[in-house]
């Protein structure tokens, strides 16, 4: 088998075999096909795509090109949860510890973030002490005992799909739909989980901009996981604006404790208790869709939800206090309002734009060994649809210098569009989709 012969086959549109696709894989993670031909093979496939077999089979050769994650000594079913990302996305923050509540098993692997805001690990680590650094045996006898454990991801988890994305990052081929999902669902099936979530996201603080192309990965993501076996269900959610009304890490964390407590923003409670329904409905814990909402209304309600945060938080060696008391996690040293500059109604606000205001703070990182401020952020008092006056506070900054502040306090205000007349606020969830 030659890369040539193979690299000319997906060039003229051919198929290519599960023998063909593993040969490639396995010889580029060995070393012994060279960048030059898989960057070639890679805008082959940008250009001529992939069918079903050909996904599922890239899929499942990048997943068990490292370590597969074994599960087995977890009782029941094990469910997952993934997001396509977007900005203030704290959803695991406030679901994870929903749904382990209402008897659903949550084994979830993370990771750390780049770019606007930190990654779960980074959120989580708000708590004092917490650690993601755990070892699989302590994981699994967590999930069993608690119900939920999170741990980050291992070096060893699907190798080639972190060599695959390094050379399409930098070759143009990052936006090809079978990439995409392969990428995506490579790591979730290395994870080990029997179901999983999918919360893709659509809009300008989305990967996928157009709705349309957002439900095409989502069908894309369900037929992988369901031809690898796995119970599989999708939300796509909106992403026009930030979620809820915090972007940054401790202030993300103060709100899912919020949520909770049954006192969340509107948008981010209707998406966790569509994205909690599914894995309840995904693990078995619940048969249709009704009773999923009670549970997790009850959850929240008697407080077992935020007592499960609290355990789980202390499981992983963070102070679990700080779940009763926010007032204890990190604070900003300046909190500065960022003042409308005229009466009218929030006609759009530039998720982009809110992202790079958290980075310019400290609340994300522009290169992987940057260090993250936990403190630091935004707090959006007006969302689209909402009427402000003059002078107004339209957010406030957190900040821990003077600089940083003026500085994203300019760019958030680049980020709000004020208008006359009233926008009216589109569906947090824009459809639900089910396994068949």
């Amino acid at each position: 088998m030659r890369m040539y012969d193979l690299i000319m086959k997906k060039r003229n549109g051919g198929a290519l075999s599960e023998e063909e696709i593993r040969f490639i894989i396995d010889g580029y993670v060995r070393g012994e096909i060279p960048d030059y031909q898989v960057s070639a093979l890679m805008m082959a496939i940008y250009f001529r795509g992939m069918n079903e077999k050909e996904t599922l089979w890239l899929t499942m050769s990048m997943a068990e090109s490292g370590e597969m994650l074994d599960l087995s000594g977890i009782q029941g079913i094990k469910v997952d949860k993934h997001s396509t990302g977007g900005v203030g996305d704290k959803t695991t923050l406030a679901l994870a510890p929903m749904v382990a509540a209402c008897g659903a098993r949550i084994a979830k692997m993370s990771g750390r973030g780049l770019g606007h805001t930190g990654g779960t690990i980074d959120k989580l680590e708000s708590f004092a002490g917490f650690s993601t650094d755990i070892p699989t045996e302590k994981f699994i006898r967590n999930v069993n005992d608690i119900g939920v454990a999170i741990m980050g991801q291992t070096r060893d988890l699907a190798p080639a799909d972190k060599l695959l994305y390094a050379l399409r990052d930098v070759t143009a081929t990052v936006d090809n739909m079978s990439l995409i999902a392969s990428s995506i669902m490579s790591k979730k099936l290395a994870s080990g989980a029997d179901a999983i979530v999918l919360d893709v996201k659509t809009g300008s603080g989305a990967f996928m901009k157009e709705r349309a192309d957002a439900f095409a990965l989502a069908e894309e993501m369900m037929a992988i996981g369901t031809n690898a076996g796995r119970r599989m269900m999708a939300v796509v959610s909106d992403m026009d604006q930030p979620l809820g009304r915090a972007v940054g890490n401790a202030l993300e964390v103060k709100e899912a404790i919020a949520t909770l407590r049954g006192k969340g923003p509107n948008d981010f409670t209707q998406l966790c208790m569509s994205l909690g329904g599914c894995m309840l409905l995904a693990a078995g814990i619940a048969q249709e869709e009704g009773k999923a909402r009670d549970m997790l209304e009850k959850v929240i309600e008697d407080g077992s939800a935020l007592a499960k945060l609290s355990e789980f938080v202390n499981a992983q060696g963070g102070n679990g206090e700080m779940v009763y008391h926010p007032e204890l996690l990190p604070k900003a040293s300046l909190i500065v309002p960022v003042e409308s500059p005229k009466d009218g109604f929030v006609h759009r606000i530039t998720c982009d734009e809110v992202g790079i205001c958290s980075l310019i703070l400290g609340g994300g990182r522009q290169t992987k060994e940057s260090s993250i401020d936990l403190s630091v952020g935004i707090v959006l008092e007006k969302k689209v649809g909402d009427f402000v006056k003059k002078g107004e506070p339209l957010a406030y900054i957190h900040a821990n210098g003077k600089e940083q502040c003026r500085a994203g306090l300019e760019r958030l205000l680049s980020a709000y569009e004020i208008s006359e007349s009233k926008r009216k606020e589109g569906p947090v969830i824009l459809g639900v989709l089910k396994q068949v």
